[in-house]
């Protein structure tokens, strides 16, 4: 018996980290939305012999199969919760590139989660599903709905948006665009931590922000916000020099999503992606990834 499921990636269209915790976790305001593009997990479910509960293969090397994968990680915390003893062979097609703030890991772990969910039987449902999911990481919760939510405080508390401004958000063209190199998410919440309070934004202030767009009828373009990109922009300097000259050259505003390293603009319908594809692969080299997907 096996279970297939698409593990989607992700856009922090609005994103204000707005402070330190106690726990060491960082409190944020943003809109995440899932997209059509994303990894596939397969889950096939076997007798348990002597040998691990469960296993991992991936189609590209450089994904880690060992317990530091999230897949396994998801996968020992719904044995944790439920006491399950089955055992499962996962098989998982990577599309996301690695590092790039699309939220991949914490996607295929709540598809792990789901898929054991089906296998079992439905052994973990509802909020304790949910709990599990935001005990992996703070993006995790977001991709038990398959729409555009508000995310606050460290990212487990999940908001529907309202059905009139996820009508805004729900089917626009996007391209994505990743360079060569990540960022990571440690490094990036440790600078700001190390420069605060001047790089956080108030939460207050994210608020209004927020609230104005929610009630309004702007687009998705106005919506856009990310106050990760001080600390990346100012390190990794191809990331700004490339959005600016897409603005200059094509009109189009483009963000940082998350953590980076991975970029997005949100694209009218008559835009064509081939010549801002050309620009970003003329700055950042032929192999860099370019992916255009759509608003879940």
């Amino acid at each position: 018996m096996g279970v297939s499921l698409f593990s989607p990636a992700k856009l922090n269209l609005f994103l204000a980290v707005t402070g330190r915790r106690a726990d060491g976790f960082h409190d944020l305001v943003s809109v995440a939305a899932p997209l059509d593009f994303g990894d596939q997990l397969e889950a096939r479910s076997r007798e348990r012999g002597a040998g691990s509960q469960f296993t991992l293969t991936c189609d590209q090397p450089e994904v880690p199969v060992d317990g530091g994968n999230l897949v396994l990680k998801a996968a020992a915390a719904f044995v944790a919760a439920t006491g399950w003893q089955g055992g499962v062979d996962f098989t998982l097609t990577k599309r996301i590139p690695v590092g790039a703030g699309l939220g991949g890991g914490s996607s295929n772990a709540v598809a792990a989660l789901r898929a054991l969910n089906q296998l079992s039987g439905g052994a973990l449902a509802g909020e304790k599903l949910a709990a599990v999911a935001a005990s992996l990481g703070s993006d995790c919760a977001l991709f038990l709905h398959n729409a555009p939510v508000v995310m606050r405080g460290r990212g487990e508390r999940i908001e529907a948006l309202p059905a009139s401004a996820a009508a805004r958000l729900r089917g626009r063209r996007v391209l994505l665009f990743k360079p060569s190199f990540g960022i990571s998410t440690p490094w990036a919440y440790g600078r700001m931590a190390a420069e605060a309070p001047a790089r956080y934004w108030p939460a207050s202030e994210a608020e209004v922000r927020l609230a104005a767009w929610l009630g309004g009828n702007a687009p998705a373009e106005e919506l856009l916000a990310n106050n990760m990109e001080g600390v990346a922009f100012e390190k990794y300097v191809a990331l700004p020099v490339l959005l600016a000259g897409l603005q200059r050259e094509f009109g189009v505003t483009a963000r940082m999503s998350g953590s980076g390293s991975a970029c997005f603009a949100v694209l009218r319908d008559d835009c064509a992606t081939a010549p801002l594809v050309a620009a970003i692969r003329a700055a950042w080299g032929p192999r860099c990834f370019a992916q255009e997907a759509r608003l879940v």
